[in-house]
């Protein structure tokens, strides 16, 4: 995104996005390495390389079920002039012991069995007669069925090639290779990969606990009647949602009625299980923005007022014990709350109350913050450059960075506008797919001009 520089208001200087998301990243530190189980690592970014201590696959060994045979025992066979060899027994996939396959000879195998010594190839049981006598065969008969079929003669009508429907050892991966890099987060194929080399745990970095508050006398939660002057909460439905989303695990706290005491108690309850906080509403300058109010002096137990290189001080800022009240030069989104609280500096982020004013700020502010809590260094979302499709021109308000909701197409490179520009129009956001940019020094954008695109899923 564009910089700006910093703007004054009266006597409260108007902090820039990149200003504010600076001041965020540097106060964040990566949550320290643990052990964990393989399933527990799930979503977990890896701080060490690994690597491979066994070949993957560990043996040579069957892609088909069929039969081992050697090459020349087979040479030139059809169906007219099959070749007929002596079956002399199973192999099943964890058998130990193998048969030793000789001139004349083949053993039936399964899938995934160890290519016994001898034999060069693996013919498919439908290249044979299963060994009944009869004509192509669609299928093995079960060994707990018919044990006999695992001796006796098979016809074998196709020839088949040194290796062929065999997996060599260590076609995966050979002993010693890396198989995945420090910085990878784990997925459920990087899981798979760990359990197949025999790691049970790995060293990583734990998903984020993030706690979310939603505050207001006037939130009811969903399933409950609405009485007269009282909404849904869905901020902390969204926010909860998009911390799972960016890798946290999220608690969701029910909405704290407008009064500092309940709230202030609140954080503080919750601060034992968060390595972030994330409030909702009460950020302005209203008589009721009781988190203003609450932070005042929940931060006062070891918390500090948090601010990077290009933050301020003094009465710049509205000081909330450790957190910074701030305006920032955006729609939607203005006013913002930055800064850490409790004993162990525990960050907490507040955001204004509106519904898109609240996710805006969550994509922008939070999510780079729980991904850098991860130890990742890519921690924001990806954008791209598109065309704006729209009847008219979009407005925009000087010296402010504008956030809007789009749809982007990326067969045709445009992005079209979904609803208004209001903070509270969720049902608009609930179709978008993106936010176009609108950067602080255009105040109109026309249909067929390029904007900066941030891609939300």
């Amino acid at each position: 995104m564009s910089s700006s520089a910093p703007q004054e208001t009266g006597r409260q200087r108007l902090w820039s996005v990149d200003e504010h998301l600076a001041d965020v990243l540097a106060a964040i530190r990566p949550l320290e390495p643990i052990e964990l189980q393989l399933l527990d690592a799930q979503g977990c970014v890896l701080v060490e390389d690994v690597t491979v201590p066994v070949a993957l696959p560990p043996f040579d060994n069957s892609s088909m079920d069929g039969y081992a045979v050697r090459v020349a025992d087979v040479q030139g066979a059809s169906e007219e002039f099959p070749a007929v060899l002596t079956v002399i027994g199973d192999v099943a996939a964890g058998s130990g012991e193998l048969p030793t396959v000789g001139p004349g000879q083949s053993a039936r195998i399964m899938t995934g069995a160890p290519l016994p010594p001898g034999a060069e190839a693996v013919v498919p049981v439908e290249w044979t007669d299963g060994g009944t006598g009869g004509g192509a065969a669609s299928g093995m008969t079960p060994a707990s069925a018919a044990p006999e079929g695992a001796a006796g003669e098979v016809r074998v009508h196709r020839a088949a090639e040194a290796r062929a429907h065999v997996r060599a050892r260590g076609s995966d991966v050979q002993a010693g290779d890396l198989a995945l890099a420090a910085g990878t987060v784990l997925g459920p194929p990087q899981i798979a990969l760990l359990a197949a080399i025999g790691r049970g745990t790995v060293r990583v970095r734990p998903r984020p606990r993030v706690v979310v508050l939603s505050t207001g006398s006037e939130l009811v939660q969903p399933g409950e009647p609405l009485a007269a002057g009282t909404i849904y909460d869905s901020n902390s439905f969204a926010l909860a949602a998009a911390a799972r989303d960016a890798g946290a695990i999220a608690y969701r706290v029910g909405a704290v009625s407008d009064d500092a005491d309940t709230l202030r108690a609140t954080i503080e309850d919750q601060l034992i299980r968060a390595d972030l906080l994330v409030t909702t509403g009460g950020v302005s300058v209203g008589a009721y923005d009781v988190v203003k109010e609450a932070l005042t002096s929940v931060g006062g137990s070891g918390g500090s007022g948090v601010s990077g290189g290009s933050g301020g001080s003094g009465e710049e800022d509205v000081q909330g014990g450790g957190v910074d009240f701030r305006k920032l030069a955006m729609q939607p989104g203005k006013p913002q709350g930055f800064g850490s609280i409790g004993p162990d500096h525990t960050p907490l982020l507040a955001l204004p109350g509106n519904p898109v004013s609240s996710y805006v700020s969550f994509e922008l502010f939070v999510r780079p913050a729980i991904r850098a809590l991860m130890g990742l260094t890519d921690v924001n979302r990806p954008s791209v450059r598109a065309e704006l499709k729209a009847d008219k021109a979009l407005g925009s308000p000087a010296g402010r960075r504008q956030f809007l909701r789009g749809k982007y197409d990326a067969g045709s490179g445009t992005v079209s506008p979904v609803g208004g520009s209001g903070s509270h129009l969720i049902a608009a956001l609930a179709h978008a797919d993106s936010l176009m940019v609108v950067p602080e020094d255009v105040t109109s954008v026309e249909p067929g001009a390029e904007l900066e695109v941030i891609l939300l899923g």
